[in-house]
């Protein structure tokens, strides 16, 4: 019997959320934000958070600098009971930070790396990320390091048992080199946005379709997220849409990895994939009510209902 649920490698660090910001930014010009929000960041922990706080148990592979941003993420995901005892910490490093400036529907997002990009297969502990049902890794492209090991990772895991997913995030050097389709074979499922399915189908942002077709032949499952087009899943023949629900938006920061997280919390139970999609639509809406990533699912009260309101049949 596994011990986790879940568990993920990944990158970690915070998001500096600046809102009311100016449409237009000049240079030399002091502009003031309205509000500011300090809170957990990074694909890989706002997902494993989100996840633990669903009732997943999770672990998680990851590092922090020696700085004092690193105690504030660990502490964030201590609270969810994650297990991060494989967590390094890197002497003399920084923790990564994100600085993020919506811009109504967009918005900028400004990475320092940090000790994510020097975090490798060295640093891992293989038998402890095995020791789960099911692997899930983010931000392929932050995680420099690792990236030349994440084949050999996901093939060993499924080896041990294990079903896996990749999100890949987003490619700051907008590159989307081929070594990353590698790993394809190795995956369960594949967990991009529009955008980065077209980037890594070699097709234009209009031609999601056709991206669509060409992944779905690479990979078991694909698992589509649309914005405000809500969510797909293609598998095989099979194919499963599902509509976004109508909340208002404080701001999507982390809404594709609560998806993720919402998505995997059903499938490591035994869903159905239209039921995992459609739970995670829920728990990706439930991400965007309240500033950041995580913070609409830190109020268990507030969680709890809104899950039981919009989604009492999963429960």
């Amino acid at each position: 019997m596994a011990k986790f649920d879940v568990s993920v490698i990944g990158e970690l660090n915070l998001d500096l959320i600046f809102y009311g910001l100016p449409a237009k930014l000049e240079l030399d010009r002091e502009h003031l934000a309205t509000n500011l929000s300090l809170t957990l960041g990074s694909s890989s922990a706002i997902f494993a958070h989100n996840l633990a706080r669903l009732g997943s148990t999770v672990n998680f592979s990851s590092s922090i600098g020696s700085d004092s941003l690193g105690p504030i993420c660990i502490e964030r995901l201590a609270e969810a009971r994650i297990d991060l005892t494989r967590v390094r910490k890197f002497h003399g490093k920084i923790t990564g930070l994100t600085v993020i400036l919506p811009q109504g529907k967009e918005r900028y997002i400004l990475t320092y790396p940090g000790t994510m990009a020097e975090y490798s297969i060295a640093d891992l502990d293989l038998k402890y990320v095995f020791d789960a049902k099911h692997l899930h890794v983010a931000s392929y492209f932050l995680q420099k390091a690792i990236q030349p090991s994440l084949e050999q990772i996901f093939r060993e895991a499924k080896a041990a048992g294990l079903t896996t997913s990749l999100d890949t995030n987003d490619d700051p050097d907008d590159r989307w080199p081929a070594d990353i389709q590698k790993v394809f074979p190795r995956l369960d499922l594949l967990m991009p946005n529009e955008h980065e399915a077209c980037r890594m189908a070699g097709v234009n942002d209009d031609e999601v379709e056709k991206a669509i077709e060409i992944l779905s032949k690479k990979v078991k499952t694909l698992v589509l997220k649309r914005g405000s087009k809500g969510a797909m899943v293609v598998s095989g023949e099979k194919r499963f849409t599902a509509l976004p629900l109508s909340v208002e938006v404080v701001d999507a920061v982390g809404a594709g990895d609560s998806f993720n997280a919402g998505f995997l919390h059903q499938f490591v139970r035994g869903a159905k994939l239209e039921e995992c999609l459609a739970f995670g639509n829920v728990t990706a809406a439930l991400s965007t009510t309240r500033g950041g990533g995580t913070e609409a699912f830190r109020d268990p009260a507030y969680r709890d209902g809104f899950i039981a309101k919009n989604a009492a049949h999963f429960l």
